[in-house]
């Protein structure tokens, strides 16, 4: 693993999105944790206010390296295979990177309306700090 997700566990949006891309993942770049998770926030100097600006995606191995909301998204699928070419072109088309922020905000701001808030908090079989071997 080489990154860090940071994502809502009560969301049904966001952890439909992790779930997916544990799926496709299997531990191999990413690992998670939900935003709830005081204990590992603390220890990644993130105050759960931040949480609110959306999920985050840190460098494991330069943890000062860090996206945020629509730009953690980005590069989250820019470090999946053929993920490259296709926020290349995302980029390159006028106005598509500010309506992708401008939506980003809106869904993040409304999620539990639009998608609703789970009963519990979700936690990856992938977690952050878990060392496993994970590709078997």
């Amino acid at each position: 693993m080489n990154y860090h997700v940071i994502y809502d566990g009560n969301c049904n949006l966001c952890v439909t999105f992790t779930q997916l891309l544990e799926t496709f993942d299997r531990g191999a770049i990413f690992d998670y944790t939900p935003m709830q998770d005081e204990a590992t926030l603390q220890e990644f100097n993130i105050p759960p206010e931040d949480c609110e600006m959306g999920m985050l995606l840190i460098d494991a191995k330069t943890p000062e390296n860090r996206w945020q909301g629509s730009d953690a998204a980005e590069e989250i699928v820019r470090l999946l295979p053929i993920g490259e070419a296709f926020i290349s072109t995302y980029r390159a088309l006028p106005g598509i990177k500010w309506f992708g922020d401008r939506t980003y905000e809106q869904i993040r701001d409304n999620r539990y309306q639009l998608f609703g808030k789970r009963d519990s908090t979700y936690r990856s079989a992938y977690p952050i700090g878990c060392s496993s071997d994970r590709n078997k």
